[in-house]
């Protein structure tokens, strides 16, 4: 990349920068406060100290107690020991097989769901998503059985951006006596995560998403719910995720977390006007260009596409080549471009569906980053709709 080039990032869904305060917080646990928090000695009392402190400002912003706080290695690791460890615990205490979800889920759900019905035999169901990939609360309703164990539905879509009617669902999960688990990855720093209003059993959350250092996560697990751990080994994070935890890490996403919920309200506001304004001029500007996920509730920081004939993977190096960061759903398999799960499972057909592409803003963005993306996406998609 020329030092010259103007440079734009609009692929905050993918994951954000570490905001300096973030970092500073951090230091001292790379320093001075460097003990293993498991040692009963005075240096492990002070990594502790520091743990459990990020952990009950986590919980804070939660709504929770700090003991219902697992730190994790990603989301994805909170995701998976949600999952395996919940349909485990049902199976060994004889509470039954099955697990009720959608095609909108981020891998880290599908895949997990995938290999429990696949390797250990739970049975699956998977309700459908509109054509905005939000799922209808009756479906869950109907979908639930005498021997359903667990419900996952993620708060909002990494891919389009659709937000779920989650507090909605989880009153009924909670009416019918079933856990329910949520990703909410996409959604911290953004909506309202308060697990008392949203009536959730197990939430998932990854640092890196809203300004925090990659490799960090949290699983918030509701009292009483009781999950096997994937790893064995030490009792660290109450025999959830044995492991000396990463304190630093820790430190650095509560952090980010507290400055995240602190900025949501304005930030959102300034976001929802930048986005509103790229989803408008892409659709003046781009022909046979589809917004996907929820026209309304969706996130706000978020505007994902289709684009009829252009291959996403394509359109996303042709933005980097001037400088413009996006993102792509679309997968490849078999050297042949296939559309992203979700939106096949939104009625696209792969003529659109390949040409997904997702424009996600952050705190550093303004209004002329979206004017440049204004100016390089019309000749970007009629490049590649002649060459294609």
């Amino acid at each position: 990349m020329s030092g010259t080039k103007r440079r734009v990032y609009l692929d905050h869904s993918a994951t954000t920068p570490v905001d300096p305060r973030v970092v500073a917080a951090m230091v001292p646990c790379w320093t001075d406060v460097f003990g293993n928090p498991s040692s009963a000695h005075s240096w492990g009392q002070e990594a502790a100290v520091a743990l459990e402190r990020a952990r009950a400002e986590v919980a804070d912003r939660l709504g929770c107690q700090p003991a219902e706080i697992a730190f994790t290695a990603s989301g994805t690791e909170a995701d998976n020991l949600a999952l395996r460890g919940a349909a485990w615990a049902a199976r060994q205490s004889g509470r039954g097989n099955h697990i009720v979800t959608n095609p909108g889920e981020h891998h880290a759900v599908t895949a997990t769901v995938e290999q429990l019905h696949g390797l250990f035999g739970f049975d699956v169901t998977q309700v459908a998503v509109d054509g905005h990939g939000r799922v209808d609360p009756d479906d869950i309703r109907r979908a639930i059985r005498r021997d359903t164990i667990l419900v996952s539905v993620m708060t909002a879509s990494n891919e389009v951006g659709t937000v779920q009617p989650v507090a909605e669902i989880g009153a009924l999960c909670r009416e019918r006596g079933v856990l329910f688990h949520t990703d909410a990855v996409q959604a911290a720093g953004r909506l309202d995560l308060n697990v008392g209003r949203l009536q959730v059993d197990l939430l998932a959350l990854s640092a890196h998403k809203f300004y925090g250092p990659k490799g960090v996560g949290v699983l918030y697990v509701r009292r009483g719910v009781d999950l096997v751990a994937a790893l064995t080994g030490g009792g660290q994070e109450h025999g959830r995720r044995p492991g000396t935890v990463n304190v630093a890490g820790a430190v650095g996403l509560a952090t980010a977390l507290q400055i995240a919920e602190e900025m949501r309200a304005a930030e959102n506001e300034r976001l929802e006007r930048l986005r509103d304004r790229l989803i408008e001029g892409v659709l003046a500007a781009v022909a046979e260009a589809r917004l996907t996920g929820h026209p309304v509730e969706r996130l706000p920081h978020h505007a994902s596409f289709a684009f009829r004939g252009v291959e996403g993977s394509s359109l996303v190096l042709a933005l980097d080549l001037v400088g413009i960061a996006a993102s792509s759903g679309a997968a490849c398999a078999e050297g042949e471009p296939q559309p992203a799960p979700v939106l096949a499972a939104m009625g696209y057909a792969p003529e659109w569906g390949v040409g997904a592409a997702r424009f996600s803003l952050g705190r550093a963005n303004d209004e002329t980053d979206v004017a440049a993306l204004l100016d390089a996406l019309p000749a970007a998609v009629a490049q590649l709709r002649v060459g294609g």
